[in-house]
């Protein structure tokens, strides 16, 4: 626990002296001593320069070696693999994409197999040890065990994809539902680590909202917490991968806004949310109304999600990013309406790889919290 407290402080604050350690955690001189000697021998502390000037001894700053050791990160799409190497800030320092002709569990296995082989190959001369991997999907996730308990998507039950993975590549693995994880990196590296409570909202093939609290990912009693694209949207409308009718991410995807696109102009498949977004650009009607409406529908719920949360900001995520404010100026509205309150901040995530470092977190974040599950 002691590892782990001075672990999170310096993440958060910075370079912190022993003496700044032991006046923030309360922990003696000596027991500040003992941990931080332990993790500079692991590699997971450095020690910086000392600031010139001033008589005395001057205090050392302490500084987590975020380069000493690395992580995989790898996200299940719809037939292929987004896959990372970074160190333990999720900075990426390689990356690809692998297809798979199936989403079988081994089909899967053995595309995952073959991108952390490759990944690893990339691997700098003395760069660190390999902390482990995490793995992230759309699903209900048992994360202690390793296992995926349901995947609509993919077709996926009880599919223990953590310890087959690891029985392949012999390091630690751990998995998670993609919201989820990418709430962790948020919390742990992105937009939400200086927050106590935000939600991160992600638009893509699917709608979710993860809530962190107090430096939780909150997954619910069962894995379930954050499907916000499976509230109902309306009674009537598309079947929804659930097997239900009228589930908000059947409208409002960003699947299901580009076809609605492309069906209203007559255009070919090879259109994509990129040309919606010119288009959009250039003054098209229909393109703009879609926006709109998705930024205004989704506002409307995702102002539910904030008065009973009461979150500091909402940060953004997934492929919906690609329309900037001409999904989230209708968004914005749709909140200033509904809140309850004044409504958050809502910040997109513009970085590349968002999802796949979103599955790197969870390999990391053993270091910062030893009460979590062993990887798979």
């Amino acid at each position: 626990m002691n590892r782990r407290l001075i672990l999170n402080l310096i993440r958060k604050e910075g370079a912190l002296s022993r003496a700044d350690l032991a006046a923030a955690t309360g922990l003696s001189p000596a027991a500040v001593t003992f941990v931080v000697t332990d993790l500079l021998a692991e590699g997971y502390l450095i020690e910086g320069e000392t600031a010139p000037g001033g008589g005395g001894r001057r205090p050392v700053p302490l500084s987590i070696n975020y380069r000493g050791s690395l992580a995989i990160g790898v996200k299940m799409n719809l037939g292929s693999l987004d896959c990372v190497l970074t160190d333990l800030s999720t900075a990426v320092i390689s990356s690809l994409s692998v297809s798979f002709d199936s989403p079988s569990p081994q089909t899967v296995l053995s595309a995952a197999e073959a991108a952390i082989g490759r990944l690893l190959r990339t691997v700098p001369e003395q760069a660190g040890k390999l902390t482990g991997v995490g793995f992230s999907m759309p699903g209900t996730i048992d994360m202690a065990a390793g296992v995926c308990v349901s995947s609509n998507r993919f077709g996926w039950r009880n599919v223990p994809f953590a310890g087959l993975l690891r029985e392949r590549i012999s390091a630690p693995v751990w998995m998670e539902d993609d919201t989820l994880a990418f709430a962790l990196a948020q919390h742990l590296f992105g937009l939400g680590s200086q927050h106590s409570v935000f939600l991160a909202l992600a638009v893509g093939v699917g709608i979710g909202c993860a809530t962190v609290a107090n430096g939780v990912v909150l997954r619910g009693a069962h894995g379930h917490a954050g499907k916000l694209g499976h509230v109902t949207h309306r009674l009537e409308g598309p079947m929804c991968e659930c097997g239900r009718i009228g589930c908000l991410q059947t409208f409002h995807s960003v699947p299901a806004i580009v076809d609605s696109w492309r069906r209203g102009k007559g255009l070919g498949s090879e259109l994509d949310r990129y040309s919606m977004k010119e288009a959009a650009l250039q003054g098209d009607d229909l393109a703009r109304t879609l926006l709109q409406r998705a930024g205004e529908d989704i506002g409307v719920h995702l102002a539910n999600v904030i008065n009973s949360t009461d979150p500091e900001v909402v940060v953004v995520g997934g492929e919906a990013v690609t329309f900037g404010d001409l999904l989230f100026d209708p968004m914005r509205k749709s909140l200033e309406r509904y809140c309850y309150s004044r409504p958050p901040a809502v910040i997109p995530d513009e970085r590349e790889h968002f999802w796949a470092a979103g599955a790197a977190a969870l390999a990391i974040q053993g270091l910062f919290n030893f009460e979590m599950a062993t990887g798979g």
